[in-house]
């Protein structure tokens, strides 16, 4: 809950006392995608400073990044790429569902492939979409 709300302080003194920056749990799955979902920056760089995996898996979003992308948050789609989370088609996709286009555009310079194969046929983003062809 400090993560998403955004309680710096709240956040520093349970790592201080020895709160796991990487503990799974609850709808967001880790304070760091609470965080990036929210676009909580002071509260990501922190996680991040601590330790917090860039990439970890779980919750409603999947992962950090993805909650980012999914609210628009460019700052905290920057700040998690710049940490090396991994992009993929599902986080096009996250960002493309509202009509973030400049989160599509940033993923789109770091990698994020367009065309996505998921499970036994191929699946291109511009027809689950309402984006313009980039």
């Amino acid at each position: 809950a400090a993560s998403y709300e955004g309680n710096l302080e709240v956040v520093q003194l349970l790592l201080d006392k020895g709160a796991d920056v990487n503990a799974q749990g609850g709808q967001y799955g880790n304070a760091l995608q609470a965080a990036s979902f929210d676009g909580n920056l002071e509260v990501v760089q922190l996680l991040l400073g601590k330790g917090a995996d860039v990439n970890a898996q779980g919750g409603l979003y999947g992962n950090a990044l993805q909650a980012a992308s999914s609210e628009g948050n460019l700052e905290a789609v920057q700040l998690l790429l710049d940490k090396g989370a991994d992009v993929d088609a599902q986080t096009l996709q996250a960002a493309s569902f509202d009509g973030n286009l400049e989160v599509v555009q940033l993923l789109n310079l770091n990698g994020a492939k367009i065309m996505s194969r998921k499970r036994s046929s191929s699946t291109d983003l511009r027809e689950r979409t309402k984006l313009p062809r980039l």
